[in-house]
């Protein structure tokens, strides 16, 4: 997950939250030659459909046509976060606390990479997870991608 510069997710927060969605997370991603994906997560407590996504998706272009915050080739993605969903910001590791959930490092912190266990919330700037009973705390800083792991 390449999580998107602060001002494109605020531009994408403008947008997407006075159509009374929520802003889930964005992402750019850099897909080779093909430019980049630039991916916007909306979710609201009914659900998301393809009509949520293609509305979001004519208001965002408008405004990224007339801005061009990007300044490449890219592609526009809008998405509901899906049963796996992401994990963005710090409140969705208090959200979510109770959830089992992967997370992946930037960098290895103690020989470890990823961690997947059950969310247990986040205390300052370390986001808790519980290991096979062993407890973990990372630095929210420190993660690259966090995203749920569905259980059925």
């Amino acid at each position: 997950m390449g999580r998107a510069p602060e001002r494109l997710t605020n531009l994408a927060a403008r947008v997407v939250e006075p159509m009374g969605y929520e802003l889930v997370g964005v992402e750019l991603v850099r897909r080779g030659a093909a430019g980049l994906l630039f991916r916007v997560y909306i979710d609201q407590p009914e659900g998301i459909n393809l009509d949520d996504c293609a509305a979001v998706s004519h208001q965002l272009s408008g405004v990224l046509d007339v801005e061009d915050p990007i300044g490449e080739r890219y592609l526009l993605e809008v998405s509901s976060p899906g049963m796996d969903r992401p994990l963005f910001a710090p409140g969705h590791f208090s959200r979510f606390a109770g959830h089992k959930a992967k997370l992946r490092l930037a960098e290895p912190r103690d020989g470890r990479r990823n961690y997947t266990g059950v969310l247990r919330g986040i205390e300052g700037k370390m986001v808790r997870i519980e290991v096979e009973g062993q407890m973990f705390e990372v630095p929210f800083d420190h993660i690259e991608s966090a995203r749920l792991v569905p259980e059925f």
